[in-house]
C-alpha cells in the first residue's frame, strides 16, 4: 500500500490491489485532483477514513455512442416534463447528492471536505453539473469531472427526487457529449443502473489508453 506525501504524485495504477485501492493520504487540492483524474485515479472514502485513492480493474465505462434508452424513457423525453440545464447550480447538485440515502450505505461518502474540493474544481471549470427541473424546482441532477482535452467525462454522483428525473438528466448530458465528440464516460465501478444504459466493464489498460 502506498502512502502519499505532500508531493503531488501517485504510484502507477498497475500497483493497485485487487479491489482497486491504490494509495492512502494526501489531500484534495486542485492540483492533486487534476493529477489524479488525468492518471485514471479517483478519491472515494467515508468520513471516518483517511483519503483513499482508487483505480479499479476492470473499469466501468459508457461509450456515448452505445447509450441505450428504453422506449418508456424516450417517450418521457418527448413529453418534456422536465427542463435540463448545465452548470447552473453546481453547489445545490453536489449537496443533494450528498444527502440522498443509498441502499447499503449508512452514511455519505461525499463529505464536507469532498464538497469543498469539487466546488473549487467547478470554479475553475473542471467539475460540471447537470440540473433537472420540474416547475422551477430542482428534482434531479448529476456532477462529475470533465477532461475536455481527453474527450472523457468522469461521472461522480447523481440524485433524484422525482421518478426518472436523474435518468432524463443523464441521457440529455450523454447526448450533449456525443455532439461534443466525447469518447468515454467513466462510471468507475459496476452498477446495474448504469449497465441498463449500456455501460460496460473494460480492462484498466484500455481505459488508460483514452487518457
Amino acid at each position: 500500500m502506498h502512502f502519499l506525501t505532500k508531493k503531488i504524485d501517485f504510484p502507477d495504477v498497475s500497483q493497485a490491489d485487487v479491489s482497486g485501492l491504490l494509495a492512502i493520504g494526501g489531500d484534495l487540492s486542485e492540483e492533486r485532483l487534476i493529477k489524479a483524474y488525468h492518471s485514471g485515479i479517483f478519491p472515494w472514502f467515508d468520513k471516518q477514513d483517511p483519503i483513499l485513492w482508487w483505480s479499479p480493474d476492470p473499469r466501468f465505462v459508457l461509450r456515448p455512442e452505445k447509450l441505450k434508452v428504453s422506449k418508456s424513457l424516450k417517450q418521457l423525453l418527448k413529453q418534456k416534463k422536465f427542463q435540463v440545464t448545465f452548470n447552473k447550480e453546481f453547489e445545490q447538485v453536489i449537496h443533494h447528492c450528498a444527502q440522498i440515502k443509498r441502499e447499503g450505505q449508512d452514511d455519505t461518502w461525499i463529505t464536507s471536505e469532498m464538497i469543498d474540493a469539487y466546488i473549487n474544481l467547478h470554479k475553475i471549470g473542471l467539475a460540471k453539473s447537470v440540473e433537472v427541473w420540474q416547475e422551477e424546482q430542482l428534482v434531479g441532477g448529476l456532477y462529475g469531472v470533465d477532461l475536455p482535452d481527453k474527450k472523457v467525462f468522469c461521472g461522480e454522483s447523481m440524485f433524484t427526487k422525482v421518478s426518472n428525473a436523474s435518468k432524463v438528466g443523464f441521457v440529455t448530458y450523454v447526448n450533449h457529449l456525443i455532439k461534443e465528440a466525447y469518447e468515454l464516460i467513466d462510471c468507475q465501478v459496476y452498477t446495474n443502473h448504469l449497465a441498463s444504459f449500456g455501460a460496460e466493464e473494460i480492462p484498466r489498460e484500455v481505459f488508460m489508453s483514452y487518457l
